[in-house]
């Protein structure tokens, strides 16, 4: 039982962090139907710079976790500006690869900069474990929980109450109409990356005080595909529960058919479950179904 929880926990972390990063990877698809294939290493930057921050400049933790933050919204605010926008009109599948493009350009900056070791931030979290009902939580694992559920309520309410975000899920609806109504999109599509970017950011710095920080980091966007298949791709909820169903069902898969099989169900599991849903239920739990009418 108690390994039962622990893997449960761990699931709920994971799953929590994986939850954001499709939460930024939805926001994009649903304003501007854009496949983001770079949210795994916008993950990787925003974890690096913090730690670099941190350790080079001996910033307070909290303090560069603001100012990374502020950087990748900026970051993510440019990559729209300067790339994407320019391929407004185009095909999509030229779009897809321009961010595939990104992504092997943000890689190879962050291997030219910093290298391949694998880095760890200074104990910022005390390595004291909180025992609760008999288990041994780390207390990493708690903050990261509570921070990645503040940040999922924050951007709710952002997006039902600001006008910024009610101008969001219109364009998310129907552009043609937000346009006809004075919205403008193109500052919208700009704020989606730009918050995608932080989201991202988020995610990788609490990854990295988890496991430490490498390039193998970005691997973690490919998370991302499984959870919002699951969960629909363009449904925000579906992100949050998409997220935290593929982070328990892969840890408990590692817990109990790594050893079994000698490795690998771990890292396979959530494809698996996107392959099934695809083939079952292809808009997934919580997306819109799309008929069209000939």
């Amino acid at each position: 039982m108690n390994l039962f929880l622990q893997l449960l926990v761990t699931g709920i972390v994971i799953g929590s962090i994986y939850a954001l990063l499709a939460l930024g990877f939805t926001l994009i698809y649903k304003a501007t139907d854009v496949v983001n294939f770079a949210q795994g290493e916008l993950l990787l930057v925003g974890a690096y710079i913090c730690l670099h921050t941190t350790v080079t400049y001996r910033v307070p933790f909290f303090a560069a976790f603001a100012l990374t933050l502020a950087f990748t919204f900026l970051m993510g605010f440019l990559i729209e500006k300067i790339f994407l926008r320019r391929m407004i009109g185009e095909p999509i599948i030229a779009i897809i690869m321009l961010t595939i493009g990104l992504s092997s350009v943000m890689r190879s900056l962050v291997i030219i900069v910093w290298g391949t070791d694998t880095r760890t931030f200074p104990e910022v979290f005390s390595q004291v474990p909180v025992v609760i009902f008999g288990l041994s939580i780390s207390r990493v694992y708690l903050y990261s929980i509570f921070a990645v559920a503040i940040f999922l309520g924050l951007f709710s309410l952002f997006f039902k109450k600001s006008k910024i975000g009610v101008a969001m899920r219109a364009v998310a609806c129907d552009q043609q109409a937000a346009l006809s109504m004075g919205i403008d999109v193109k500052r919208i599509f700009a704020l989606s990356w730009a918050i995608a970017a932080v989201v991202s950011a988020v995610g990788g710095i609490f990854l990295g005080n988890i496991n430490g920080i490498n390039t193998s980091l970005a691997h973690f966007g490919l998370k991302v595909f499984p959870v919002v298949i699951l969960g629909g791709l363009d449904s925000i909820a579906g992100a949050i529960v998409g997220g935290l169903i593929i982070g328990i069902l892969e840890n408990l898969a590692g817990g109990y058919l790594d050893p079994l099989i000698g490795g690998g169900a771990k890292e396979l599991f959530p494809f698996i479950i996107m392959v099934l849903v695809l083939m079952i239920k292809p808009y997934g739990l919580f997306g819109t179904v799309k008929v069209e009418k000939v």
